[in-house]
């Protein structure tokens, strides 16, 4: 092999131009067109535009080109990739063999076994849809999201994105929702582009979700029993410093980090992921990654698949990627802030103010149909983000409350207003702002500021929301937003089409009262002030908005029965659907609590609490050596060790407070009653003990403490 200098390695790499082998380990439009004959690449793609069944015919030859592609480039197996309700992905391997007619071995891969497979995972959080002994469950080729390879020490495997279904059709992931919701406001959306004279046309819900993520040491990861287990840190001194300089903050990359993006990168381009944004973010060795938009239903899949191969990638470089909302107290937690929109297949993205918002009636009528949205039902927008994990984050002054709320900013708040008065003027000529300074450009000014402390948020010509967990699946709270808003939807199209007669089929003018009795009816959920602000929570309350606090709280959304209504009439998921989801949301934040409180015991009784004692030992020795010596008693030192003595007795006494939280909880058996006993009894009183232990590290000979630090595992990488 040739030596390549650095630069000359540096400069190669620059050359490489991102297109030119973007998606290259993906089975994408490119690669089939190039592969599939003409008639079965266009059957296909109208298949997929139009919604349409594939027929088996077609599914077969698009099978035998993508074994063939696979084959080629190092494939020994294939899976159907699928999402169950972990939050995680699921996949079970098959070789592409069988025996041909003479008892040898071929490689094989059949139109039925692309289009549907049938996983056992039984085990698989079901949430009552199926027991244990029902183990039968399918999976559905998702055609719009491509196929990829994934690579393995030795081989790669053809990962085929599906849908996971039971045996009698029920969804049993958080695709099928999705698919269905895509479904919905899609239709609906149709429906509303009809109204103003576009007929016919196919709308899609596009996402582009940020994801915020921590690094660490590799090595102190694996010294950390609580982060390897809970994905946070059950306990922890907080550093003399965290993000108070905010020097974190979009500052230099450094080369370590540096170099773990630009290999993550490489990987996510070739999959088919189209990462746009890399920086530093507030908390120190906190990032983000943004990618540009993509139909919702891929941008869902390249979600989980970006997590995962972040862990990947992260191992190569010994680090450890950390997805949890809040791994560290004091500094900020991650988010996933998703961003979507609607697009219609002339390109239009309807949620584009145009140069004159106040007269583009398509544009406030969309704009609208989200307030409306937030407004029936921003309480089961909550319940869409709620966990245990995310509890700790929502609310804090680092995130958006747990108020939903809707941000427009300056301008479009002064435009809805004018609606509700029936007096708009010209108010959007787009504004410049001249720096003053001749060398410098004017600088287009957008019709809306930022404002970081809304849970929903218009950002342009887009909505932001600002609520979902960093860990989370971006599929469970995109289903729920088309789904509300696919219900306002039709509720509007439905009153333009009442109010159209009574003004003499003047549809314009139907169409600006139906905006206006929204703007009117939803005033209460615009804000634009401070989310973080106790002001604001009064507000809020006065207003009569929904406020849950935890994921106890928000989930009892789930329990009324006009939202269960709306999903089983959007059909989005039937009533048991819905009832399931409930049960497996109960569940994990029970199990999530369980485990935390296990893990911070165990902690506590083998790892910290024996070196603290041994600590307290080594101090009233080295009091007994000085007095030995003759010098005066040592009063002050004395004092310091009783009062470690006390602390330590008190945090005894906390450990075994949490043992009997933990086994109050743990006899409670309805499931709804034994999520609140946790939230009230095992939460508090593992938060109890954690602020015992971390006032004894402070005190603790540094040389004995038996956890990495968080002045270790948040110094600079």
């Amino acid at each position: 092999m040739s030596s390549i200098s650095r630069s000359e390695s540096i400069s190669r790499l620059d050359q490489v131009k991102v297109s030119s082998y973007f998606g290259c380990d993906t089975f994408g439009w490119r690669t089939m067109q190039e592969r599939l004959p003409k008639e079965v690449f266009r059957a296909l793609r109208k298949c997929i535009r139009k919604g349409e069944r594939l027929s088996a015919e077609v599914a077969h030859v698009v099978a035998q080109a993508m074994k063939d592609w696979a084959l080629e480039r190092g494939a020994t197996h294939f899976t159907h990739w699928f999402q169950p309700m972990t939050g995680a992905t699921a996949e079970k391997h098959d070789a592409f063999i069988t025996w041909d007619d003479h008892g040898g071995l071929i490689e094989s891969f059949s139109g039925a076994q692309l289009i549907q497979g049938e996983p056992d995972a039984s085990s698989l959080p079901s949430g009552g849809l199926r027991t244990t002994f029902e183990a039968r469950g399918y999976t559905a080729w998702d055609p719009v999201s491509p196929a990829f390879l994934m690579a393995g020490p030795l081989g790669k495997t053809l990962c085929i994105p599906t849908a996971f279904i039971g045996y009698h059709g029920e969804a049993l992931d958080h695709k099928v929702p999705l698919l269905r919701s895509m479904e919905y406001v899609g239709h609906k959306a149709s429906q509303t582009l009809e109204l103003f004279g576009h007929d016919g046309a196919v709308v899609t819900g596009l996402c582009g979700p940020e994801q915020e993520y921590f690094l660490v040491d590799l090595e102190l990861f694996k010294s950390r029993p609580d982060l390897m287990f809970c994905n946070r840190t059950l306990q922890g001194a907080r550093p003399p410093k965290g993000q108070e300089l905010e020097d974190h903050y979009f500052g230099a990359i450094k080369d370590r980090v540096l170099r773990f993006m630009q290999d993550l990168e490489l990987e996510l381009f070739r999959l088919g992921i189209p990462a746009k944004t890399r920086h530093n973010e507030v908390a120190p060795n906190q990032f983000e990654l943004a990618p540009i938009y993509e139909p919702a239903n891929v941008a869902a899949d390249h979600n989980q698949l970006l997590m995962e191969v972040m862990k990947k990638v992260g191992e190569r470089h010994d680090l450890a990627v950390l997805l949890g909302e809040k791994p560290f107290a004091g500094v900020n937690g991650s988010g996933k802030h998703v961003n979507f929109s609607l697009a219609s297949d002339d390109g239009q993205n309807l949620f584009e103010p145009g140069h004159s918002p106040e007269q583009n009636l398509q544009f406030l009528f969309f704009l609208s149909s989200v307030l409306l949205a937030v407004y029936r039902n921003g309480a089961v927008l909550r319940a869409s983000v709620a966990s245990a994990s995310n509890d700790h984050r929502l609310g804090a002054n680092e995130a958006p409350p747990a108020i939903m709320s809707v941000f427009l900013g300056e301008q479009l708040n002064r435009i809805l207003d004018q609606v509700e008065t029936g007096t708009v003027v010209t108010s959007s000529e787009r504004k410049h702002l001249d720096l003053g300074i001749p060398a410098l450009p004017m600088l287009a000014k957008d019709y809306t500021d930022r404002n970081r402390t809304s849970p929903m948020a218009f950002t342009g010509n887009k909505f932001e929301f600002r609520a979902v967990g960093s860990g989370q699946a971006i599929a469970a709270p995109l289903s729920v937003i088309h789904t509300i808003v696919g219900d306002a939807l039709s509720w509007m199209n439905q009153r333009v089409r009442e109010v159209e007669p009574q003004v003499s089929g003047d549809r314009r003018q139907a169409i600006m009262t139906v905006i206006r009795e929204v703007v009117t009816q939803t005033k209460v959920v615009r804000f634009d002030g401070n989310g973080y602000s106790q002001e604001w929570r009064n507000e809020a309350a006065r207003r009569g908005l929904p406020s849950a606090r935890n994921t106890v709280e928000a989930l009892m959304a789930w329990e009324d029965a006009g939202v269960q209504e709306l999903f089983v009439r959007a059909g989005v998921m039937s009533t048991l659907e819905q009832e399931s989801r409930i049960h497996v949301r109960h569940e994990q934040y029970v199990k999530t609590l369980q485990i935390e409180a296990q893990v911070l015991r165990e902690m506590a009784e083998t790892q910290i609490l024996p070196v603290l004692l041994e600590d307290l030992q080594n101090k009233a020795k080295s009091v007994s050596r000085l007095e030995s010596l003759g010098i005066a008693r040592p009063e002050q030192i004395r004092r310091t060790i009783e009062s470690e003595s006390t602390q330590i007795d008190e945090a005894y006494k906390r450990l075994g407070s949490l043992r009997g939280a933990l086994a109050q909880a743990d006899s409670v058996e309805e499931l709804h009653a034994r999520t609140t006993a946790f939230a009230q009894l095992v939460l508090p009183a593992c938060q109890s003990l954690r602020e015992s232990l971390d006032a004894l590290e402070d005190q603790c000979d540094t040389r004995l403490w038996p956890l990495p630090k968080y002045r270790e595992l948040l110094a600079p990488l």
